[in-house]
């Protein structure tokens, strides 16, 4: 079972999100709280393997308790539900620890998806966060065509059609119907992409996509 807490300061929407996974297969909700620090001081018994935060209005106050809250051994995995959805924002609850972050536009399906993602290692952002993320991108530090090409190079065809649908937000189970692989084997490419590129969070691996002309923005 993936035991789950839910971090929410309003009771009633706690509520209906745990009415709405509680009953998913191999989720365990293991309580509500009002919030971070509530966590930490309340709850001592089973371990926690993910944590979903609801953050209605960010404050330095929330980044800071994410930041604190990944500190902790053992170290839950932390999922973001935003309902603002600023890109400094985002970036700054990555940068804190957070493995996943959904927007305010999420489904039970996307939820469930998320948090089945981050128990196996991986991490996962709505495409809606990813696209934010890009449009950022495109004022960061660019590279020269020279060390494009060379990276480029590395990757095989499978691996650059994987790279190209991942960036366009397609989830690693889309991908596997889409080129008739199994999810394990694109999260095999998935690593070995990072690896070759030399890349750290999947992430990098999307903004990689946007700076290398292998997928457009609107």
């Amino acid at each position: 079972m993936i035991n789950v807490a839910l971090v929410n300061e309003y009771p009633v929407f706690g509520d209906a999100l745990k009415a709405l996974i509680g009953d998913a297969e191999e989720i365990n909700i293991i309580g509500i709280f009002y919030s971070i620090e509530d966590l930490m001081r309340l709850h001592n018994n089973e371990p926690v393997h993910i944590v979903l935060v609801t953050i209605y209005s960010p404050t330095e106050n929330h980044i800071d308790a994410l930041r604190n809250f990944t500190q902790h051994k053992p170290k839950p995995k932390l999922l973001v539900l935003s309902m603002f959805n600023d890109e400094n924002f985002i970036l700054k609850t990555i940068k804190a620890g957070a493995k996943g972050h959904l927007a305010n536009d999420t489904n039970k399906s996307e939820i469930l998806e998320a948090i089945y993602s981050l128990r196996n290692g991986h991490e996962f952002f709505a495409k809606s966060i990813s696209d934010i993320l890009l449009h950022s991108y495109l004022t960061d530090q660019k590279v020269t065509t020279s060390e494009k090409e060379n990276k480029m190079k590395r990757l095989s065809p499978r691996e650059k059609e994987v790279l190209t649908l991942f960036a366009e937000g397609f989830s690693n189970r889309h991908i596997a119907e889409k080129l008739f692989i199994s999810v394990r084997t694109v999260e095999t490419h998935k690593n070995n992409i990072m690896k070759k590129i030399e890349l750290k969070t999947t992430v990098d691996l999307v903004k990689f996509a946007i700076k290398n002309n292998i997928i457009g923005i609107d």
